[in-house]
């Protein structure tokens, strides 16, 4: 009995008409186990095979096709962005081996078709090329040289879909091949090593049509009835991005919501609604700390309650910061920022295998960073970062992969501005309130695992998990209140170390059928977290400072054991969520997205608590044409309540409630995308102070955000990128009765917009020169809930010159280009944080 893989061969080569000689039957079947799983493929008993990855109906354009020297032979890669939805027909025709691409056509970046060719690359091929074969369909041929080539199939998850031609003449009749190509020549190979021809789709560019976060599958975003915006590679490399706050700025209604200085950590506003917990890689990132963007392959943002599939999370959205992974052929690149204020910043990025057979490949990226904050204190930022992982394809069906994490910073901690009056205290942007060498320190270790492994072709299990231990400390004088007949401001000291640990662990079980004519993909899962927090608060009276002529270090700070604990935290919460998804395809343009589920809460403290939930997710998607969606969706979301009750007990979880209805469309031949959402949100439960014993609170609070979003990314002309959005925000107390009701939520702009946009040179001796422009707009805004101040709006312009060829990138960015003084994030009247004036910042990267 042969197995299903001889099957495969033996078809192949019959089809070919090669005939099947044993000698080399023994060969296919001692190396079939190398080879991946070709599942997709169908062998109907024609003259011809359809490969079909996924349906198509619009023209996908190849706009790049590259030959690369392997240790095999040679790597043709057909380059595009819709990679994963060609077509794929082969047959054979005398001694050539011909593979048909329908709906696909050769467009090199300046917009002319083009012939790639090369002559005689190995032993026994005359000649491989990829043409046009007509308006539609795209031809790769690869010649024998007294008989078609024997070809042997297989899939990579890295690559795509492989053609793997093997030589018939012997090793000594090798000749040198030549070549009549548009593309970089390749290099020679000898032996009967095989040709690899890859088809692939890239996501390099402002455009990434696929993301994980809205489903925990990869969905295209038109399919996803909610809006979801991508901040890609290309877009932090162009900005030179190295804080997360940096990157979100480009996406509508997002707002950096703490003082960076003051914080340490990544936190975001999100329509209106300040998030208390991120993402990374899909794991709820509950420490929150500065996100490494070297590590960065992209940034994903949900918008609205996203509890259906990550539980505990608040109702504005979700941020997933998305890790990068090893690569399947070698890549090194090595880089170093510099720039205003002491900034120096080297990083390195390399990947590639670990042994021939490339089922074990690692990455690794490190990071240091030396200054680079605008504000006068003495302590410079130092930060190392280092983070390698490794992948094992164990067999065809499972795949492995390790994960590590270490992070070691110190950083100034600085509460930053003060509100004066109405506004903001006219004071210098660039002085302290603190004390000088006030600093923040962390250590970080996560660890985790990836198994993924194919139980049939439809049926798909996922297990992850993740352990982070944090140890941090803050030390400050920080602000309390401020005497504005005199400039007086009162200080505390402040000595604080916490010890953070979380333990995540995702089971998933994803599924594929049909009823009938309807299409499912169908989520089950059980998530598992436990997350402690040991805090000890050591406080006592600091000297206060003169805001208008501030006199530092009056008096030696005090050790921590010199200061009171004036309180401790020691809590523990654990959660238990199941869930359920349904991605349903009842036509071609009509799909549907049915969720739910089920958490439960035990909150250990004080007080032992236990809540519950069940958060459900409804979305209709219709698409009336190909680029157009047309989308509805209702959505819940949960948050436990952290408040106490007259009584000690916890208030009930804060809850969330969401329409929205949105567009979205896809232009110049898919390479420009738009959404435009409109929505309302309702969070309930919110607490408010307690009008018979103001030391405790009860959950009367409600608040509401309504607004319109529009975001617009991709290539408008070859070399010409765009990502834009506009966001027009209401966010307000609905209900309170501590005096709040009708006030607007704070740091939330009633009207946001931002363009940024580069153009690069595509031909001729300057071909690869770069610039780039950014327009950063915010409307004023309340500096807290009270309402009691506000922020002035600003208009902060960047821009930028680049140079990239070859393996060598040059960059220089000019960021706040006019010097405007400006705020960025205002949370209470003692924490206003300044923007940075004008930066420049400069790049050098070697890749290879």
């Amino acid at each position: 009995m042969i197995n299903q893989w001889q099957q495969v061969v033996l078809i192949i080569s019959a089809l070919l008409g090669l005939g099947v000689q044993p000698v080399w039957a023994q060969t296919v079947e001692k190396n079939i186990s190398n080879i991946s799983s070709i599942r997709e493929i169908k062998l109907p008993l024609t003259t011809a095979q359809m490969l079909v990855q996924s349906p198509v109906s619009e023209i996908v354009q190849v706009t790049d096709v590259k030959a690369n020297p392997t240790n095999k032979g040679v790597e043709v890669i057909l380059q595009t962005s819709k990679g994963q939805e060609l077509q794929l027909v082969n047959r054979s025709a005398g001694d050539n081996f011909i593979v048909d691409v329908p709906n696909a056509q050769l467009r090199l970046p300046s917009g002319e078709a083009f012939t790639f060719r090369s002559d005689k690359p190995i032993a026994g091929i005359t000649q491989i090329t990829v043409t046009n074969f007509n308006a539609n369909t795209i031809r790769v041929t690869v010649t024998g040289e007294t008989l078609a080539p024997q070809v042997e199939l297989y899939d990579s998850p890295n690559e795509g879909l492989i053609f793997s031609v093997a030589s018939t003449a012997p090793r000594a009749q090798q000749p040198q091949p030549q070549q009549n190509q548009t593309q970089p020549s390749q290099s020679s190979t000898s032996g009967d090593e095989p040709i690899e021809l890859v088809v692939t789709g890239e996501q390099d560019g402002y455009n990434v049509p696929d993301a994980s976060t809205a489903t925990r599958t990869d969905t295209p975003l038109r399919d996803i009835p909610q809006s979801i915006q991508v901040v890609p590679q290309q877009v932090l490399k162009d900005q030179q991005v190295i804080q997360a706050s940096e990157a979100l700025r480009n996406v509508s209604g997002v707002q950096q919501s703490i003082p960076s200085g003051g914080s340490a950590e990544d936190i975001f506003s999100i329509r209106g609604f300040e998030q208390n917990v991120n993402l990374r890689d899909g794991f709820r990132d509950v420490d929150q700390k500065l996100v490494e963007t070297a590590n960065l392959e992209r940034i994903e943002v949900l918008k609205g309650p996203a509890s259906v599939l990550y539980g505990n999370v608040d109702p504005g959205g979700a941020i997933n910061f998305v890790t990068k992974q090893p690569l399947r052929d070698p890549f090194y690149s090595f880089g170093v920022q510099a720039g205003s204020f002491g900034l120096v910043r080297p990083t390195a990025d390399l990947s590639g295998p670990l042994n021939p057979e490339r089922t074990l490949l690692y990455r690794l990226n490190a990071v240091y960073q030396h200054g680079g904050y605008f504000r006068d204190l003495d302590q410079e930022i130092e930060r190392y970062f280092v983070s390698p992982v490794l992948n094992w394809k164990i067999d065809e069906h499972t795949n492995l992969t390790l994960e590590f994490e270490h992070l070691d910073e110190k950083r100034p901690l600085d509460d930053g501005l003060i509100a004066f009056g109405r506004g903001v205290a006219n004071i210098p942007f660039d002085r302290i309130l603190n004390e000088r060498d006030d600093n923040f320190s962390r250590t970080q270790d996560t660890v985790g695992y990836r198994l993924e492994h194919n139980l049939s072709e439809d049926l798909k299990l996922r297990s992850r998990f993740r352990f982070t231990v944090s140890d941090s400390r803050y030390r400050s004088a920080s602000a309390g209140s401020l005497n504005e007949q005199t400039g007086e401001l009162s200080r505390n000291w402040a000595d604080i170390p916490v010890n953070f640990k979380n333990y995540l662990l995702q089971n998933d079980l994803i599924g594929k059928f049909s009823t009938g004519r309807v299409k499912h993909t169908l989520l089950f899962g059980v998530d598992l977290e436990r997350t402690t927090n040991n805090i000890n608060y050591h406080v006592d009276a600091a000297p206060s400072i003169n805001i208008f002529n501030p006199i530092y270090g009056t008096v030696p700070r005090p050790y921590q054991d010199q200061l009171p604990v004036v309180y401790a935290i020691n809590n523990q919460t654990n959660f238990l969520g199941i869930f359920l998804q349904d991605q349903v395809t009842v036509t071609d343009n009509l799909k549907l997205l049915l969720g739910g589920r089920f958490d439960l809460v035990d909150q250990k403290s004080t007080s032992d608590q236990q809540d519950d939930a069940f958060t459900p997710r409804v979305g209709i998607v219709y698409q009336p044409i190909q680029p157009i969606s047309l989308y509805a969706s209702f959505s819940k979301s949960f948050q436990p309540n952290s408040g106490t009750l007259v009584d000690g007990s916890l208030l009930p979880a804060e809850r969330g409630t969401q329409y929205e209805v949105g567009v979205k469309g896809e232009f110049l031949n898919n390479k420009l995308t738009l959404t435009l959402a409109a929505y309302e949100i309702t969070k309930s439960n919110v607490a408010t102070t307690d009008p018979n014993n103001t030391n405790f609170v009860i959950p009367v609070g409600e608040q509401r955000s309504r607004g319109i979003e529009l975001d617009i990314a991709g290539e408008i002309l070859p070399g010409w990128n765009i990502i834009a959005s506009y966001a027009n925000t209401d966010a307000k107390v609905t209900k309170s009765n501590d005096g709040q009701q009708g006030n607007q939520l704070y740091n939330v702009p009633y009207n946001a917009a931002s363009l940024w946009t580069t153009y690069e040179l595509q031909t001729g001796s300057l071909q690869g020169l770069g610039f780039g422009l950014g327009l950063f707009y915010v409307g004023d805004r309340q500096g807290d809930l009270a309402n009691d101040f506000k922020v002035d709006s600003y208009l902060r312009t960047d821009a930028s010159v680049f140079y990239r060829r070859n393996k060598l990138s040059l960059g220089l960015n000019f960021k706040n280009l006019f010097n405007v003084d400006y705020i960025e994030a205002s949370r209470t009247r003692t924490t206003v944080n300044p923007g940075a004036p004008f930066t420049v910042q400069g790049t050098v990267s070697w890749e290879f």
